[in-house]
């Protein structure tokens, strides 16, 4: 990297003071001044919606807010007519979707799980730190309730975060029993890592592709169940019995382009997060059908939404090569020993502070011109990686993370030798759907679990809780069904013609769901699906992460 050579130098030159002398960790009224200068949340990038049950309330991205009050892509002339009949439908192929199905296989309900892709294609794949329980000698339950919420800026839903943080050790269990291999010491017990905000070592990992080892036991366990599964079904619309009650869905047949219409009894949503709408311009880790389907989805039902002013940037995206840009670097190399280095060869913040104070650090320092700049023009800050040999021994590095090894010698760069560039991308979906303790939304039939959801996380999560969120909460949400389905009721349009009553007053093309980002050429007709030609899809250097070539 000549271009990057002066820098370089003074990082290299800083190696031996750095190595055993500790970054500054900003005290209480320092984090927050970071946040409300530099952080992406706090810029006013946000407005009210004027129609739905979160008209004239919070504030939401403006991006969100626009799809929010869209139309349905249901034609307005559309009669619903089952096609399928089903118990359960379950909306999202990742992992709480698996989850709840692995936990209704046996109840002797008939269960159908609908995906826009495949079974498995989701942002629980990109998950690469880690899952936290509370498994330690010196840990509790109570400890890991008490670092979440401090995490969350005490604006965690009390109860959801005590029900995951109680049912975590049995969700390891689960998943173990199930074939998840997760890192053990020599002593056969489980390897457990510090985290941004732990307290004490909790996050278990298996190397640093723990969410593809947990999507691959969820999946190969649903595909062995009475399961029957629609790839390539995507979810249009929610259909209602004329009551309120949420009685199936509209799905997309992707093969065969057309509509299919699913009478439920009950419906899950575990259509995940929604970084692939690109707040603010931001790259993204996300998943490329993470558009917020179920938000939407959810909202034009009338189910308010919550916390959903709030985003976590992750600090550690990639920052150069240009075709990795966004991807995840995972927490777990910060608390294994890489530092945060600016131009300069500054350790200038404690690389396992929160997660959205240390991005808004790092989006100062280079503000303040503290940066180092790519040859296309972006900037961010060093992953002194080499660090963790260093400090580790020889090795560590390749062995406990080979799947960023694997990415970037692709570019013909070595991380054990080079440092690699960092800046904050767009990572996880804080708020959601208003849910309860057993996973009900505000409208009757309709549950919801995962990253589709709001409450338990906050303002801000904790490396390691979404894929326990995942766990316990896909489980929970179909324990709850079980617990409370109702009767088959009728299939109509008739919240959705509600909602396009109330948003005939604003001016506006948009419809939604998105389902698929612009720039993945992707999208939908009512005549075949259409995919634009390669060359066209990269206007925007655009490249899905695709972990299912580890």
């Amino acid at each position: 990297m000549e271009w990057a050579k002066e820098s370089l130098e003074k990082l290299e030159s800083s190696r031996p003071a750095r190595l055993n002398q500790s970054a500054p960790i900003p005290d209480s009224a320092q984090a927050e001044e970071l946040l409300k200068q530099y952080h992406p949340d706090y810029l006013g990038h946000e407005r009210q919606v004027t129609v739905g049950p979160n008209a004239g309330d919070q504030k939401f991205p403006l991006e969100l807010a626009q799809l929010l009050e869209g139309d349905s892509p249901v034609e307005s002339d559309y009669v619903p007519n089952p096609e399928i009949e089903t118990d359960v439908l379950i909306i999202g192929g990742g992992g709480a979707g698996a989850a709840a199905a692995l936990t209704l296989e046996g109840s002797g309900l008939t269960v159908h799980l609908a995906t826009k892709l495949r079974l498995g294609d989701s942002n629980t794949v990109m998950a690469e730190g880690g899952i936290q329980s509370a498994l330690g000698p010196d840990d509790s339950p109570r400890r890991h309730f008490a670092d979440a919420l401090v995490g969350g800026h005490g604006k965690n839903d009390p109860d959801l975060l005590r029900i995951l943080c109680e049912q975590g050790p049995e969700s390891i269990r689960w998943l173990s029993q199930l074939g998840c291999l997760f890192d053990q010491n020599e002593d056969g017990q489980f390897r457990l890592r510090g985290g941004g905000g732990t307290s004490v070592p909790r996050v278990l990992a298996c190397r640093d592709y723990t969410g593809l080892e947990i999507m691959r036991v969820l999946k190969d366990a649903v595909r062995l169940t009475s399961t029957r599964l629609l790839e390539e079904h995507v979810a249009m619309e929610l259909v209602d019995d004329g009551k309120g009650r949420v009685t199936g869905a509209i799905l997309f047949d992707r093969n065969a382009g057309r509509p299919v219409c699913v009478s439920a009894r009950a419906v899950i949503l575990a259509t995940g997060g929604s970084g692939q709408i690109r707040l603010q311009g931001f790259p993204t880790s996300n998943h490329v059908g993470a558009t917020g389907d179920g938000l939407v989805l959810a909202y034009r039902q009338g189910c308010r939404l919550i916390d959903l002013d709030s985003y976590q940037y992750h600090p550690s995206g990639a920052c150069y090569p240009e075709a990795l840009a966004g991807q995840l670097v995972t927490e777990a190399i910060r608390s294994t020993g890489a530092q945060v280095v600016n131009a300069e060869g500054v350790h200038f913040i404690d690389e396992m502070a929160y997660r959205d104070v240390l991005a808004g650090a790092i989006i100062k320092e280079i503000a303040e011109g503290r940066g180092v700049k790519t040859p296309h023009g972006k900037s961010g800050v060093w992953l002194d990686t080499p660090m963790v040999d260093l400090k580790k021994g020889e090795g560590t590095l390749a062995r406990q993370f080979p799947g960023l090894i694997h990415r970037f010698e692709r570019y013909d760069i070595d991380p054990a030798k080079k440092p690699i560039l960092i800046y904050p991308t767009l990572h996880y979906q804080n708020g959601g759907i208003r849910v309860d303790s057993e996973c009900r939304t505000d409208i009757a039939g309709l549950w919801a679990a995962g990253e589709v959801t709001g409450g338990l996380h906050g303002k801000n999560r904790l490396m390691g809780n979404s894929l326990l969120d995942i766990t316990v909460f896909g489980r929970r949400s179909a324990q709850s069904v079980l617990d409370n389905i109702p009767e088959r009721g009728a299939v109509t349009l008739t919240n959705l013609q509600r909602f396009r009553a109330e948003r005939r007053k604003i001016e506006s093309e948009t419809v939604s769901p998105k389902f698929f980002p612009d720039a993945s050429g992707m999208k939908l007709t009512t005549d075949k699906v259409e995919e634009k030609p390669e060359q066209e899809t990269n206007s925007s250097n655009f490249e899905p992460p695709n972990p299912f070539n580890f």
